[in-house]
């Protein structure tokens, strides 16, 4: 059965995307840490565990990680972009790549944000247009 990642991937369920390539999907989490907090995952693989991932899966997704987060970082003024893996709330490997001012902004125990429909298509447009032109 597909997980929720994977039906986002597929387009079957909304998402605001921000990069996309053959093999793996980034879009925006809908209950962000700060703005611009990003999710990227592999389209055809739906383990919930990054290091059960085959090695061509897992040294692709962290690559593509890396681009998007280099594009977030141009679009999204931060001191740097904080990576996460947990995989416990979704059945669906997938890394955080949040925008960051302090090591404090990584704490998934904080409120999370509430952006409105204008702001998270503003968002991901901003990382999009920046990923696209790496």
């Amino acid at each position: 059965m597909a997980t929720i990642f994977s039906k986002i991937a597929a387009g079957e369920i909304p998402s605001w995307k921000v990069a996309e390539n053959e093999d793996y999907y980034a879009f925006l989490d809908i209950a962000p840490l700060a703005k611009g907090h990003t999710l990227v995952i592999p389209k055809h693989v739906e383990d919930d565990y990054i290091f059960h991932l085959d090695e061509k899966t897992y040294l692709g997704l962290v690559s593509f990680a890396r681009e998007v987060a280099i594009a977030l970082g141009k679009a999204i003024p931060c001191k740097r972009v904080g990576v996460a893996v947990l995989g416990m709330e979704v059945p669906h490997t997938h890394i955080h790549l949040v925008p960051l001012q302090t090591e404090g902004d990584l704490d998934f125990r904080k409120e999370k944000l509430h952006l409105s429909e204008d702001e998270f298509r503003s968002i991901a447009e901003s990382i999009r247009c920046a990923y696209e032109t790496l």
